[in-house]
């Protein structure tokens, strides 16, 4: 019995990362349905981290209110650090990338993070290189494959394939179906894209520290969505000039932005802390090419975006890298010993 309780609590954080990359699977296409209709996004991820803060500092007051440590300068830098880098500059810099490009595109531009995750874990020493070693030179050459797969997903198109398509138009996805797409945007999108998986995989860094110098999972959520709430808030007055977009209603834009703050925000956040503390950053990135394939299916559907060959081939790179960069790993998980300071 007691061995089927210790398989059963290995696999919580596979089963929260099988959630959360769902659940970011729909925040890509809501981001795109949002754009459609005229919605702005620097608004709409404002709206998303004022309603993930609203939704967990209750859960922090009543679970953590007698086992939070003691609350450090350190912890609220890696707080303000982890939500800048994995909260408001990663989600608008994806989100401008999106707008550009399409919701599967940007969505598998997002599989670069294991790659990178694995660069700067090397830098912080995280993770060791170990070349002479079965384990290193798989991550190597998952990381190659990776980029290799971004470069393809880039720079070739293919054969558009023929999937089924559902007969729901939302509002405003007709008109925006008609907009010229604008020059740069080939360029553009797929930088700024890039940019926001580096932004994303350093934020995993800072969690893994945050989350091993303050281990109350519900304080730690709490606090970098009242961070990124600040940051993205602050981000949104400055650039968007319309206060009519600022305005929620009984409508889409009500759901939408309670989807992304209570369970793309609030939820997933709180399974993100759990599972980098139990497995390491390492182990959260190797979850994203799950988003892809939700993204893919779901964008077909929905959103009538057209599915090319080298994009579904680029999709197989993704999970052929998986395979072979994941290390075994120990009962203990990953090994963030070396972060600290000495």
């Amino acid at each position: 019995m007691g061995k089927i309780c210790d398989k059963v609590h290995g696999l919580k954080p596979v089963i929260m990362m099988v959630f959360v990359q769902i659940a970011y699977a729909g925040m890509s296409l809501f981001y795109k349905l949002a754009s459609n209709n005229g919605m702005s996004l620097r608004v709409l991820i404002a709206y998303r981290f004022l309603f993930a803060a609203a939704t967990v500092i209750p859960l922090a007051l009543y679970f953590d209110r007698k086992t939070a440590p003691k609350l450090t300068w350190m912890v609220m830098l890696l707080a303000f650090l982890s939500a800048l880098f994995g909260g408001s500059m990663a989600q608008n810099l994806f989100a401008a990338s999106l707008v550009l490009t399409s919701a599967t595109f940007a969505t598998a531009m997002i599989n670069l993070i294991p790659g990178i995750t694995f660069v700067i874990a090397i830098f912080f020493r995280l993770e060791k290189l170990g070349l002479k070693t079965r384990a290193g030179q798989a991550k190597v050459l998952g990381t190659l494959i990776g980029i290799g797969g971004a470069m393809l997903l880039t720079f070739y198109k293919g054969l558009e394939i023929k999937t089924w398509s559902t007969k729901v138009v939302f509002s405003g996805q007709m008109a925006a179906s008609h907009q010229h797409q604008k020059p740069y945007a080939h360029i553009l999108g797929p930088i700024l894209a890039i940019c926001s998986c580096f932004s994303t995989a350093l934020s995993l860094i800072f969690q893994a520290k945050m989350s091993e110098l303050y281990p109350c999972h519900f304080s730690s959520t709490a606090l970098i969505s009242i961070m990124g709430a600040l940051q993205a808030g602050v981000f949104a007055l400055c650039t968007e000039r319309d206060w009519s977009q600022w305005k929620l209603g009984w409508n889409l834009r009500l759901l939408i932005v309670a989807y992304a703050g209570i369970v793309a925000s609030g939820i997933t956040i709180i399974f993100l802390m759990f599972s980098v503390r139990m497995r390491g950053p390492l182990f959260l990135s190797i979850f994203t090419p799950l988003m892809l394939v939700c993204v893919a299916i779901a964008g077909s559907l929905f959103l009538n975006e057209k599915l090319h060959l080298g994009r579904s081939c680029d999709n197989n790179i993704w999970i052929v890298r998986c395979a072979v960069g994941e290390e075994p790993r120990n009962e203990k998980g990953f090994q963030i010993d070396t972060f600290e300071e000495q």
